[in-house]
């Protein structure tokens, strides 16, 4: 994993999807819920796996995630993708999330992690991924 303490530390990657947390993604202390937030990052991931793949994908893994700060309803969260590898059916995305809270102006980094997808057919089996031109 990347190294948490840069010192000016900036997405890597496209932006891929912004959302405001909600009240009802929250735990009793107001904290957005942990699996939602993966929920999220997986529709992020999906999104551009599935331009690199010209087509459908599935998530097949999730490797080496952290949170690493709680992130607080009403805050601002942007996902980001990059693509890290492209196998002959498989896509290894990095999906980062930052969150902008509009009560502290703060701008930071709240978890990674690397999701891996691979491209099938209609019928829901394995398909090489097909080049975009």
């Amino acid at each position: 994993m990347k190294d948490y303490e840069q010192e000016d530390p900036i997405p890597q990657g496209d932006l891929a999807l912004q959302l405001t947390a909600l009240p009802r993604e929250t735990n009793g202390f107001g904290d957005i819920y942990g699996g939602w937030l993966v929920s999220q990052m997986d529709l992020a991931g999906t999104a551009m796996a599935s331009r690199v793949a010209a087509g459908r994908v599935a998530t097949v893994s999730i490797d080496r995630m952290a949170f690493m700060v709680p992130v607080a309803v009403g805050a601002q969260l942007s996902f980001y993708t990059q693509t890290l590898d492209v196998g002959r059916s498989s896509i290894r995305m990095l999906v980062e999330v930052w969150s902008d809270d509009p009560l502290s102006s703060e701008w930071r980094k709240v978890t990674e992690a690397v999701f891996v997808f691979v491209a099938i057919d209609g019928s829901g089996r394995t398909r090489p991924v097909t080049p975009r031109r």
